[in-house]
């Protein structure tokens, strides 16, 4: 009676992690299904007309139609030190998650919990690039939802370096300022493949607060931005105490 009752049980047993496997994998599948069925909105926008020299050096630019300054530029044209505070600031795990960072959205989660306020996020760049390919706020959790999908979506159809790519041209740098190469050359006078740590860490500083950060109108703000994005590249050794001090002076 014993032995048929443990073998009533096992086959039990089976018949659950079955149906479990099962579930699970349909789950997979549909879930597969709804993000490949993503619709994303076109990637390619209006850039700004550019007169350049015989040397290939930019003499003028013009605004896209909406008054605004993009200037297009590769992931190759774009300082790596500027690349690598970025990653390392924004998503650290930027390499290696799906577009969606589980991790860091628990953490935010927590931390909000604990004390009764958004502390950090948990957007990833991926995500980030979702929000700013479809113009979406920030402020509800459907919409967070929707940028979670886009993310997802975006990370099954183009490469890490394209997603960068993207965040480098559509990233807002204050006023009509669109991409980081358009913000280079009205912050600094300058084209992004060279920037100093201290330039770098204040791109890195602006979008999040693009229009609060603004060297022109509130350079204290600008200023105490950039100098914590230099005290973590410090503390997460992207920079060594020496550069980051002569960066801060």
């Amino acid at each position: 009676m014993r032995r048929r009752s443990r073998q009533r049980r096992a086959a039990l047993w089976l018949v659950v992690v079955a149906v479990l496997l099962w579930t699970g994998g349909a789950a997979r599948d549909g879930f597969d299904r709804f993000i490949d069925a993503t619709v994303i909105p076109p990637l390619a926008i209006d850039r700004s007309v550019e007169v350049l020299d015989r040397d290939g050096d930019l003499l003028r630019a013009y605004t896209v139609a909406d008054g605004r300054w993009r200037l297009a530029v590769g992931l190759d044209a774009v300082d790596p030190g500027y690349i690598d505070m970025l990653v390392r600031y924004e998503d650290k795990r930027f390499w290696t998650h799906a577009g969606v960072d589980l991790r860091a959205i628990a953490r935010a989660a927590g931390q909000g919990l604990r004390y009764g306020r958004l502390v950090s996020g948990g957007s990833t760049l991926t995500m980030q690039v979702a929000r700013l390919v479809e113009n979406s706020g920030t402020g509800s959790w459907q919409g967070k939802l929707r940028q979670m999908r886009v993310a997802l979506a975006l990370e099954r159809r183009l490469t890490k370096d394209e997603i960068l790519t993207l965040y480098l041209n559509h990233a807002p740098f204050g006023g009509n300022l669109e991409g980081v190469r358009a913000a280079s050359y009205a912050w600094f006078g300058k084209p992004p493949r060279r920037l100093t740590p201290a330039e770098a860490a204040l791109l890195v500083a602006i979008p999040q607060s693009p229009n609060n950060r603004r060297p022109d109108r509130d350079p204290d703000a600008a200023h105490a931005a950039r100098d914590r994005v230099l005290e973590r590249m410090r503390g997460a050794g992207v920079l060594d105490a020496e550069t980051v001090q002569a960066a801060l002076t």
